[in-house]
């Protein structure tokens, strides 16, 4: 990027456009951490059940009802939240009592992986999903778009764990070229990259497939509507080459619509990545979030979900900053 260029950036407008998008996210944090809380006091798991274990099968109600007490369980789930959430604003997120960690720490130690595995899939989908629209695109109807959407809409119907266990028989059962699941292999007494790496192949790939077939059906209607464009016609009858016009015209303008998709993805991203981590035991936070809400665990669960609702929220931030950058006829004002 040219220095004339980072100077043209609307700087100014960008940072409000956040500030608003900070200010608006604050109450609703306020709201899904409260719900959190609400729903969790009507589950019918009982908490302090799960935190006792078998021994809590021996135990009397006496017994049971102190333990209730110690754990502050015996308190309103308003007063359990409004503790909570006045604790967390000073920095800590309280303890977890399935766990029994701090909840920064349970977080902490889960979030790089949870976040490594979603990048690398996330990257993947959009690369492969551009590269398969564009050449869908290029000739409609051909042999080459049939497939490619086919298989898109087919991808799009399957459930991502379906699509996990039938990569684990195939990758792993009847080929054994990749392993099956874990961070590193089972005699093994460090993280290395290597091990790291062909570990994550498969449970990166199988999110990266699930999330696939809309970066693909994307580009392919985005730069198929932007190839019959009168500007792209133009730059053919001057007798630009067809890479020229489908990489520097039409591709431009048609993942435009890509940009919007950014935001709306990560939902389902981590979503799909609660249902890889289990199924591959990858060591994320989709354990974490399981104990928390089989144990109703206050204080992890309204942080687990926290963050997940913050992910959420920066994701549709960045596709509003990518498309008014992007975009010439769009204002940050109007957003």
């Amino acid at each position: 990027m040219t220095s004339a260029l980072k100077s043209s950036l609307p700087w100014g407008a960008m940072a409000r456009l956040a500030g608003r998008r900070l200010l608006f996210a604050a109450p609703v944090l306020l709201v899904v951490t409260f719900g959190v809380f609400a729903i969790a006091a009507a589950s019918p798991f009982d908490p302090v059940k799960a935190y006792a274990g078998t021994a809590a099968l021996g135990a009397d109600a006496r017994t049971l009802e102190r333990l209730r007490e110690n754990l502050g369980m015996d308190q309103p789930f308003t007063s359990r939240w409004w503790d909570w959430l006045t604790s967390a604003l000073g920095g800590d997120l309280g303890h977890s009592s399935v766990l029994r960690q701090p909840v920064a720490q349970v977080i902490g130690e889960r979030l790089v992986w949870s976040a490594l595995l979603c990048a690398v899939a996330f990257v993947v989908a959009v690369l492969t999903g551009t590269v398969l629209g564009v050449l869908a695109a290029r000739r409609p109807g051909s042999a080459l778009d049939r497939t490619v959407t086919s298989l898109a809409y087919s991808l799009e119907a399957a459930p991502v764990f379906w699509i996990a266990l039938l990569a684990v028989w195939l990758f792993a059962l009847q080929w054994g070229v990749l392993p099956v699941g874990g961070l590193t292999d089972t005699a093994s007494e460090q993280v290395t990259p290597g091990q790291v790496a062909s570990h994550l192949v498969l449970p990166a790939g199988v999110l990266a497939v699930s999330q696939l077939p809309w970066f693909t059906l994307y580009v392919r209607q985005g730069v198929g509507d932007a190839l019959a464009e009168d500007p792209v016609r133009g730059a053919r009858a001057r007798g630009l080459s067809e890479r020229t016009v489908l990489l520097g015209h039409a591709l431009r303008s048609g993942l435009l619509p890509v940009l919007t998709l950014v935001g709306s993805r990560v939902p389902e991203l981590i979503t799909g990545a609660l249902l890889v981590e289990s199924v591959f035991s990858w060591p994320g936070i989709a354990a974490a979030t399981v104990e928390a809400a089989t144990a109703v665990d206050f204080p992890l669960l309204a942080a687990l979900t926290t963050l997940a609702t913050a992910a959420v929220l920066l994701g549709n931030l960045l596709a509003d900053l990518l498309y008014g950058l992007f975009d010439p006829r769009v204002k940050f004002s109007d957003m």
